[in-house]
């Protein structure tokens, strides 16, 4: 079973998250996603398993996401997951793959359904 997860250790609902896959007897892959941002390649991949549009996967309360003028309705798909590249602050977090499956963890049980 590979289970990876794109995590911020400083956010209480990654580490929980974390946490609950470990208690789950999961050992997943941990990508400090703030560290090693996702590709667009990866983001599009996330994207499709969540079956959401990039805004919907933006932390839109960020002070950065109106900084930079990210609320504007007629940015494309591909200019957010530019921005997120960018900005990899603005992903929600956290974010299980297994399987061709996705999940993001707020609230942390979210991710059961997947395993």
């Amino acid at each position: 079973m590979s289970v990876k997860i794109y995590h911020n250790p400083r956010c209480g609902k990654s580490r929980d998250t974390l946490k609950l896959l470990e208690a789950q007897g999961v050992t997943p892959e941990v990508v400090e996603y703030l560290k090693s941002p996702p590709t667009a390649a990866e983001l599009q991949d996330i994207l499709t398993k969540l079956n959401i549009k990039p805004r919907e996967l933006m932390r839109t309360k960020e002070p950065e996401y109106k900084d930079n003028g990210l609320e504007d309705k007629s940015l494309s798909d591909a200019d957010l997951i530019e921005a997120m590249i960018r900005i990899p602050k603005l992903i929600e977090r956290p974010i299980v793959l297994k399987d061709g499956k996705a999940a993001i963890g707020r609230p942390p049980e979210n991710v059961l359904a997947i395993l």
